[in-house]
């Protein structure tokens, strides 16, 4: 079966055989294993040892990007309230802006088309607009429509205006480049292990700014989405040890997985994700799709495409047929119209999306699907 969504990805069988072992989290060789893979995570990230750290939660996603928010932002009660500016261009975006409201934070919005990445120019305007604003939480890759912002200029007009930058990087990270020693107004970077680092998902990183970090305490209001504590726990009893039981198996797939990323190297891993991207992109075109995004914008982790406007076209029905061609895509979609979603990241080749392409083709003729756009 080829996996095609933007996470958990497909695998290789040397990543998925690493789980078949029981680990105590405690023992000795494996907390030496899990500070090996904070250091090889952070020299990924660009971060300076010291000035820089590898903070780890279980979970998904959107347990280290609210445990990050918690952190670093404090609460709109506080003497002092932090105000998080969120560029709002995709449905991640969307979730980032609850979570910050849910934790009491004060949010601005920055409404923008979710078919086009922010411009600098924008975030600058609504920093100056607003002295309040002590941080922008934006997302790098928006998995929601496949755009991709640019955490590089945006973080310059970040650090200009003397703000701090909190970046949910989870379905980029490990292709898509951001250095922290760069960035000096980055609070942290957020990740996951199960994206394109091609993992198992079930751990959530930050890499963060220690002296941030040290200074955030008190901010969380929560003991498991606190990010100081995960610090000064680490201080305390050692770079091997989680505060609370960690998947460990998963840990020890994650490790297997950073070999196999030195390996190849992140601009090749990088370029191998454009490139199938590029293959899914226009082979949608030839076969009379439209994609959601124009190619000049089209990020490398997910293409979304237009649903066939065709009376006899679901959704599921064509998740399923799709499958039986030994496909499987998200049987689900993010976007404000009808589109369904092929993630273009995980240990697939441009060989394998123009074999996607083919399924596809193949599966609209067999559930005789005769318009294919608008």
């Amino acid at each position: 079966m080829l996996l095609l969504i933007p996470g958990p990805v497909q695998t290789r069988p040397e990543v998925r055989a690493a789980l078949a072992q029981d680990i105590a989290p405690w023992d000795n060789e494996f907390k030496s294993v899990f500070a090996e893979i904070r250091e090889r995570v952070l020299g990924i990230a660009g971060g300076i040892p010291g000035e820089h750290a590898t903070l780890a939660l279980q979970g998904c996603g959107h347990f280290i990007m609210e445990a990050a928010l918690r952190t670093f932002v404090p609460a709109a009660t506080a003497a002092a309230p932090g105000k998080i500016l969120i560029p709002l261009n995709g449905t991640y975006a969307g979730r980032v802006e609850r979570l910050a409201r849910e934790a009491g934070r004060q949010v601005v919005t920055l409404a923008l088309p979710e078919t086009r990445p922010a411009a600098p120019e924008e975030v600058a305007a609504a920093l100056a607009a607003d002295p309040d604003i002590t941080h922008v939480a934006m997302v790098y890759s928006e998995t929601g429509a496949g755009i991709v912002n640019d955490a590089e200029a945006i973080g310059a007009v970040v650090r200009a205006a003397g703000r701090r930058l909190i970046l949910d990087a989870v379905s980029g990270f490990g292709a898509l480049p951001f250095n922290l020693a760069e960035h000096p107004e980055c609070d942290a970077v957020m990740f996951t292990s199960g994206k394109c680092l091609e993992g198992l998902p079930g751990i959530g990183f930050a890499v963060v700014n220690v002296a941030r970090v040290v200074a955030a305490a008190g901010n969380a209001g929560s003991w498991s989405f606190d990010l100081t504590d995960v610090y000064g726990h680490a201080q305390r009893v050692g770079w091997g040890n989680f505060r609370f039981t960690p998947p460990v198996q998963v840990l020890a797939a994650f490790k297997v997985a950073l070999d196999f990323h030195a390996a190849e190297g992140q601009a090749a891993r990088l370029a191998r994700y454009q490139e199938n991207s590029r293959v899914f992109h226009q082979g949608m075109r030839r076969i009379g799709l439209r994609p959601y995004l124009d190619e000049s914008v089209q990020g490398p982790i997910i293409n979304i495409v237009h649903q066939p406007p065709d009376a006899g076209f679901q959704l599921q029905n064509f998740i399923d047929e799709l499958k039986r061609r030994g496909v499987l895509i998200s049987n689900f979609y993010n976007t404000p119209v009808p589109t369904f979603r092929v993630g273009c990241i995980g240990t697939v080749t441009p060989e394998d999306m123009a074999r996607a392409v083919v399924a596809v083709d193949e599966t609209l003729a067999a559930l005789q699907v005769r318009r294919r756009s608008a």
